[in-house]
């Protein structure tokens, strides 16, 4: 698995989810071993609605 963060490459369905939360430059804000963190848990994600529901758990949090 490649680390995403380095270049500007996302899993796309972070990316929306990101987006509809307004919550991409709180993303990017984070150390880089917290945004791999994130990605490497969206590949356990199985719909929208949970990547949604995770990013949403994520922006909650901050």
């Amino acid at each position: 698995m490649g680390n995403y963060t380095s270049g500007a490459e996302l899993p796309v369905g972070l990316g929306l989810a990101l987006e509809e939360y307004k919550a991409m430059d709180y993303f990017f804000s984070l150390p880089t071993q917290a945004q791999q963190q994130i990605i490497d848990h969206t590949q356990t994600v199985q719909s929208r609605e949970e990547m949604l529901s995770y990013v949403q758990s994520i922006v909650a949090a901050k």
